[in-house]
């Protein structure tokens, strides 16, 4: 049977929804009781599907609550039979017999609509729902009377259910079909000879169905007539059809409706029983009569969803002679069912940065009443960003509202809420959980806007200064963050050679040891980049402050301490309390407090002599000088900076208590010479005059002669010294205006070729020359012009510094 050849018609229809991106249908048609794993259609094809786009959508078969009869093969392209499908047990006898479900696919979301349509096969016989029929007829029935036979039932439909009834033998009974408005047939047995007792009182029959199959299929009664003795009028029911009304779940005992007849013979002829001949469906399962009243009431248990009508044929009967009715039982629908909420789609996350208006899943509403009871409306929670819309019959659509961001919520529980139009209502709810996936949107935040460091001078390199924290919102690898340190330059430097930082913890390291005199601070730009694809990136702009240590001493400026030289400070006898002798200036490179300095005086020749500002370093005199003082005074100044630990330097000021320069000059006489010094100086000296006379042997006489004559004018200080004269930085005065001298005498002494002699020379009032004496040296000077060359070379054992003598 199944070998058969099959008929195959294929419909395609394809609707655009203003949601749902493309919804269509295909239609097929199949005959029942086909093998497993049968060929129903082309899906691919048929719906103008790729392959790829089936398997990327996870396309799957979506039935809701029915049984699944038919399947996608593995390749999920065709359409194949998955159980055994029997038309009668699907369908009854409803046609056309159809099953619905969904083809769905996702990524994003579609669904097409499939009908496939299930033929008849000639799969069953008709059959009688009794072994045989008893009739008992009496010999004075006239002819043409009719007797209701049980009608046989085929579960077939259409050509295949049944055709023809037959009835043998047929010399006494012949057989009447009488067509319903509902396209049954009444069968009836009518009498077409004359009935005798006395020559035959029992007749055996045969009645045969017939259905249009091919093969055709038949089943028989037989039908036992036994012939009583006159019995001449027949029951007569008071109405042919009957109508009655029944709520479906009604409890059993309800009364369905009541029949009636009569029969105008007396006495037993006049009895009448009532019985249910036949019914179509399992109505003589759920209905049974009373025998004697006819009536008719619920035994089983109704569904409208199940069966909207029943048809009972009833019969009256005393004893022999019968009539017929019809009792038609319409079962009204109540709202006995609560709506079933069925989620199509599987997919439980969608992304955060998904266009407003994209569908999530779609729901299907399944409510087996009918009418009002049968209409749904569905609604979802509020203050979500989603939707709900009917996209088709029984079909919801779950929509974007908005932007979705995880950052704000990443996950929602979406609670869709259907109830029906019935009274009372009846409703259900399903609530979905929805997580947000993460896209990355979101770059990495610093806690602050700018960071400020402060580091000690003098660190150890590799020191861990501070850390630079960023968070970013979004979620596992989108959210970890990197730290890179951004190419700058500090004074010409790499910026990577002063600090590093840590990729992972952002922790700032020193690559170097700071030290405050060459830096006070720079500044650089952190990024924090996370590990999205593509990745996002801030920055931040990060200044490193160096902190001073106190590792630099006091530096004496002033007075000059040169190597082998005395600095002397002349007082005259004659200078008062107070009076300014000199002023000891030093700086510290250091800053802050390591930079403040006092000033102490450590030694002194004599200590209630002099004193020392401990601000301003200023050497006054502290009461008025007198003869009994020495001509020289030696004092030893300290520096000291205020830092923790302090560091100082110390100083030593010569000073000369003298009113003329001879007087001085004498009190410097025993100062011992460098010999030495002056010999090698007389070699150089010699040597270059040498070869400068060999060069220009025509001025060699001129130099001979003024080198005589400097010779003879230098015999006055022949045997003589000259000390080392205080120098004042330009424009220096008493700051209290006590003890300057309006009179300024300025020196000129200069060294000759000869180191045992020395010339002395006056130079012009207005000029600022300077004197250094050597105490080691035999008294030869050199002139030196100006005094930017003094302080441009404040070390030089050669320089000469400025005398200047007050009086």
């Amino acid at each position: 049977m199944m070998a058969r050849t099959m008929r195959w018609q294929v419909l395609l229809l394809i609707s655009v929804f203003s949601i749902v991106s493309v919804i269509g249908q295909v239609s097929y048609s199949i005959p029942e009781e086909m093998l497993k794993g049968s060929f129903v259609g082309d899906i691919a094809q048929d719906l103008g599907l790729d392959l790829k786009r089936l398997k990327s959508g996870k396309a799957r078969i979506y039935t809701g609550d029915s049984a699944e009869y038919v399947e996608l093969n593995e390749e999920r392209e065709k359409l194949r039979i998955k159980d055994r499908i029997d038309r009668e047990a699907i369908c009854a006898q409803t046609a056309p017999c159809a099953l619905h479900f969904q083809l769905i696919l996702e990524n994003p979301m579609e669904f097409y609509s499939i009908t496939v349509e299930i033929t008849d096969i000639n799969d069953n016989a008709p059959i009688f729902k009794r072994d045989k029929m008893e009739f008992r007829i009496s010999e004075s029935v006239v002819i043409g009377t009719a007797f209701v036979l049980d009608q046989a039932v085929d579960l077939d439909v259409g050509a295949n259910g049944i055709q023809m009834y037959s009835l043998k033998p047929t010399e006494n009974f012949m057989l009447k079909l009488q067509n319903q408005a509902d396209g049954s047939k009444v069968v009836e047995m009518v009498l077409q000879k004359p009935l005798d007792r006395e020559k035959q009182d029992h007749f055996s029959l045969v009645l045969t169905a017939v259905d249009g199959g091919d093969p055709q299929m038949s089943g028989s009664v037989r039908i036992n007539v036994n012939v009583l003795d006159i019995n001449d009028n027949t029951p007569v029911f008071t109405q042919k059809k009957y109508k009655s009304i029944l709520r479906e779940n009604s409890p059993a005992g309800t009364i369905v409706s009541s029949v009636s007849a009569s029969d105008l013979d007396e006495g037993s002829n006049a009895k009448i029983s009532y019985s249910i001949l036949n019914a179509v469906g399992d109505a003589s399962d759920i209905f049974d009569i009373n025998s004697d009243t006819g009536e008719i009431r619920l035994t089983g248990s109704t569904d409208f969803e199940k069966t909207r009508q029943y048809q009972i044929h009833v019969q009256a009967s005393d004893g022999g002679l019968t009539d017929s009715s019809k009792v038609i039982v319409e079962i009204v629908d109540v709202n006995d069912n609560t709506p079933v909420i069925n989620v199509m789609s599987k997919s439980k996350a969608v992304a955060e940065d998904i266009a407003p208006g994209t569908v999530v899943t779609i729901v299907n509403i399944q409510d087996p009443d009918s009418g009002e009871n049968g209409k749904v409306q569905c609604y979802i929670n509020d203050n979500i960003p989603f939707l709900i819309s009917s996209t088709s019959s029984n079909f919801f659509s779950i929509i974007t509202d908005g932007d979705l961001d995880r950052e704000r919520s990443s996950e929602y529980n979406i609670t869709v809420s259907c109830s029906d139009e019935g009274v009372p209502s009846l409703s259900s709810s399903v609530t979905l959980t929805l997580q947000i996936s993460d896209v990355n949107d979101n770059a990495p935040v610093f806690e602050r806007s700018s960071y400020e460091a402060y580091i000690v001078e003098n660190n150890t390199p590799g020191l861990s200064i501070f850390t630079v924290k960023a968070r970013d919102a979004d979620w596992n690898q989108n959210a970890r963050v990197s730290y890179i340190l951004e190419d700058s330059s500090v004074n010409g430097v790499p910026v990577s050679s002063y600090v590093s930082v840590s990729a992972d913890s952002g922790v700032i390291h020193a690559v170097r040891s700071f030290d405050y005199e060459q830096i006070k601070d720079f500044h650089f730009r952190v990024r924090a980049q996370d590990g999205g694809s593509p990745p996002l990136s801030s920055n931040v702009s990060v200044k490193i402050v160096i902190q001073d240590q106190n590792d630099n001493p006091p530096q004496v400026l002033y007075p000059v301490q040169t190597g082998g030289s005395l600095v002397a400070e002349m007082v005259p006898r004659s200078a008062d309390v107070g009076y300014l002798v000199t002023k000891v200036v030093a700086v510290d490179v250091d800053s802050g407090q390591n930079a403040w300095l006092s000033y102490k005086l450590q030694k002194a020749t004599d200590r209630a002599l002099f004193e020392v500002g401990s601000q301003n370093g200023e050497i006054r005199s502290i009461r008025q000088v007198s003869d009994k003082d020495a001509v020289k005074q030696r004092l030893t100044v300290i520096v000291e900076d205020n830092g923790q630990p302090s560091r100082s330097a110390t100083v030593i000021v010569n000073v000369v208590v003298a009113d003329s320069f001879p007087e001085v000059l004498s009190e410097f006489s025993d100062f011992p010479h460098n010999k030495e010094y002056n010999d090698n100086l007389t070699f150089y000296l010699v040597l270059a005059l040498a070869v400068v006379s060999f060069l220009f042997i025509t001025s060699l006489v001129v130099i001979i002669s003024v080198k005589i004559y400097r010779w003879r004018q230098s015999r006055i200080l022949y045997h003589s010294s000259l000390p080392v004269i205080p120098y004042y930085p330009p424009r220096y005065s008493d700051t209290l205006g006590t003890g300057t001298l309006p009179h300024v005498y300025n020196y000129e002494v200069c060294r000759t070729t000869d180191s045992r002699k020395s010339d002395c020379k006056f130079g012009r009032a207005a000029s600022q020359n300077v004197l250094i004496m050597d105490p080691s040296s035999t008294g030869t000077m050199q002139r030196i012009q100006s005094e930017k060359s003094i302080l441009d070379e404040p070390d030089s054992p050669l320089e000469v510094g400025p005398v200047k003598l007050h009086k």
